[in-house]
């Protein structure tokens, strides 16, 4: 494993209510020395959940996405709030996002996104044996749940709207992991 750069200083450049730039300056084993700038994420990292109805069904949601200016199929997913461990946090997340709670949570993997500009990580989450538990969350609309079946794959990768990468990646793995390929 190659030797950290050695980071000569760190500052906050930018920040909004979302996001926040830090400016690195940072010297390499080998003398040279570069200005980074990255995103920091949230402290805490966020959860992205794979709710599985049945042994086939995946609770997916369409919501708007600022980013893309559309809408977007996908997991439930969003921030870990103070004092909640990635299972809490993604018990809390479907109870708001889809109208259900988990009675066996189990975290899969942990991702980043862009780590080369991004500090954030992302928790994935199985979410099984669901039962019907509503929480009101911070969404502006009611958000649009959609069932949909594994074994129908195929035509899950054809939908226009179903382009997320973690979504993709973390639905992937849960193939894999159920043995539902």
């Amino acid at each position: 494993m190659p030797k950290l750069p050695t980071i000569h200083s760190q500052q906050l450049i930018a920040e909004t209510r979302l996001f926040r730039v830090e400016q690195l300056q940072l010297e390499f084993s080998n003398g040279q020395q570069r200005q980074y700038e990255r995103l920091l994420g949230g402290e805490r990292g966020s959860v992205l959940v794979v709710p599985m109805l049945d042994d086939d069904t995946v609770m997916l949601i369409r919501e708007y996405s600022a980013g893309s200016n559309d809408y977007q199929l996908g997991l439930p997913k969003g921030r870990m709030e103070a004092g909640e461990d990635p299972l809490q946090a993604a018990n809390r997340e479907i109870r708001e996002e889809i109208g259900y709670a988990a009675r066996e949570l189990r975290l899969i993997k942990t991702f980043t996104i862009a780590p080369a500009y991004i500090r954030h990580q992302t928790h994935v989450i199985l979410a099984r044996h669901l039962y019907p538990d509503k929480r009101p969350g911070d969404e502006p609309e009611p958000i649009e749940v959609v069932p949909w079946k594994l074994s129908n794959w195929d035509d899950l990768i054809g939908q226009a709207d179903f382009t997320e990468a973690r979504s993709i990646a973390a639905l992937y793995l849960i193939r894999d992991h159920l043995g539902t390929r």
